[in-house]
């Protein structure tokens, strides 16, 4: 495919996917029960965490989070001391349980805390045109805390070759802008420019087969391979294009 003709065919399959109607089966639909800040990117981080497996489970373990921290994820994480924790002994989603959801919290109000908030760690490690260091500069705060080893699993690294698709996801909702209901662009400081596809088995079948990349494995160097070519397609906003790839690959088994 000509490369004007496949970035028409991607735009096409973009706007289709880029649709409320895309809210009602996938993950993000959890943070879009909240209209506070604070509210929306914590459901939407521990949301992402979470968001490997089975859609209808993932979604379903989400909800049972934002009912554990009482539908107001900002005020029981910076009240932790208050909360019983024993409410959260019976919490797991597959290798996710309840000793790394009590980190997870900690580390939260830790960096609301200590380090201006979640959108503060990314922006001040973000560089022009990519947040991949900004990622691995995060997780390093974000287990600066006494923490289980078990626990560093549930937050990739870039630097150490990882395509780190849940924060990548979690970092496009924060930063893509919310015009057709979607993202949710609450994140003023970055830019759509600096963000990177969240790299997944679907996402990364149709990029092959659409010739984006070439690399085998799903992991950072198929990520930055992919981040070129959908800079040339689109240098402004090349993650809109994850719409086209998940949906081609979900939807339409392409």
């Amino acid at each position: 495919m000509k490369p004007e003709a496949l970035k028409e065919f991607l735009d096409e399959k973009a706007y289709q996917y880029n649709q409320p109607t895309f809210i009602v089966s996938d993950p993000i639909q959890i943070p879009h029960r909240f209209s506070k800040k604070e509210d929306i990117e914590i459901a939407a981080f521990l949301t992402a965490t979470i968001a490997w497996g089975n859609r209808k489970s993932i979604i379903t373990n989400a909800t049972k989070l934002m009912t554990l921290l009482d539908e107001s994820p900002f005020d029981c994480i910076m009240n932790l001391e208050q909360v019983d924790t024993k409410r959260f002994a019976g919490f797991v989603h597959r290798t996710f349980n309840a000793t790394d959801l009590e980190y997870f919290l900690r580390a939260i109000q830790n960096i609301y805390k200590k380090h201006g908030g979640l959108e503060a760690v990314f922006t001040n490690n973000a560089q022009p045109d990519t947040l991949q260091p900004a990622i691995h500069n995060f997780r390093k705060i974000f287990f600066e805390l006494d923490h289980l080893p078990r626990t560093e699993k549930h937050i990739s690294d870039p630097m150490k070759n990882s395509a780190a698709k849940r924060i990548n996801m979690f970092l496009r909702w924060m930063v893509r802008p919310g015009d057709t209901g979607v993202d949710f662009g609450i994140w003023k400081t970055l830019k759509p420019s600096q963000l990177s596809c969240p790299l997944d088995v679907h996402s990364g079948n149709v990029a092959r087969k659409l010739r984006l990349m070439e690399r085998k494995q799903n992991d950072a160097k198929a990520l930055n391979e992919l981040d070129v070519a959908l800079r040339r397609l689109d240098p402004k906003d090349p993650v809109k294009y994850d719409f086209a790839l998940f949906g081609l690959g979900v939807f339409e088994k392409f």
